[in-house]
């Protein structure tokens, strides 16, 4: 009750109202939106194990949930696109705005399986390969966490939409 409290608090904030209508929030669909808020509510329905590799990480997150599954092949899918288009969406990421910035200096490898998706994303910059690693540690939290993790980016806990570096809004985005 308390996190949907305080998530009204913040949807309705000018900030929020700001970013939906200007194309979106965090520049998201509203089917993205929906999207990642039923992965959030169904985070321990999901598994992700994530290997370091030299230069980045391979993941893997899976869901026995059939529509669970095609939901995070769909997200990872989407995302990989904006990285294409160089379409930055902005989250509760401390990390991800680094990714947009840099799209064309890292690989980007994207395997389907029938229960999710493997990933595997490598630099040879050493700065690159730490924002990989970290954005890896980040998704493994909002996995392992769900909404609580979201809320935490959200508020400025490591960068959130409040302040510090990054975060829900990103550099440069504050109203």
């Amino acid at each position: 009750m308390g996190i949907g409290y305080a998530l009204r608090g913040i949807l309705d904030s000018p900030v929020l109202r700001i970013r939906l209508t200007d194309g979106g929030m965090m520049g998201a669909s509203p089917a993205d939106m929906s999207l990642y808020m039923d992965m959030f509510n169904r985070h321990t329905e999901i598994t992700r194990a994530v290997e370091e590799i030299p230069g980045g990480v391979r993941t893997t997150t899976q869901s026995n949930a059939p529509d669970l599954a095609a939901q995070l092949r769909a997200h990872v899918s989407s995302m990989y696109s904006h990285l294409d288009q160089g379409s930055e969406v902005m989250c509760m990421s401390q990390s991800l705005p680094t990714l947009f910035r840099n799209a064309g200096g890292y690989r980007r490898q994207l395997t389907l399986t029938p229960t999710g998706v493997i990933i595997e994303e490598t630099s040879d910059d050493p700065a690159l390969t730490d924002a990989i690693r970290t954005h890896a540690r980040e998704v493994t939290g909002f996995v392992r966490d769900g909404m609580p993790a979201m809320m935490q980016g959200m508020m400025g806990g490591s960068g959130g939409m409040m302040g510090g570096s990054g975060g829900m809004m990103g550099p440069g985005k504050r109203p």
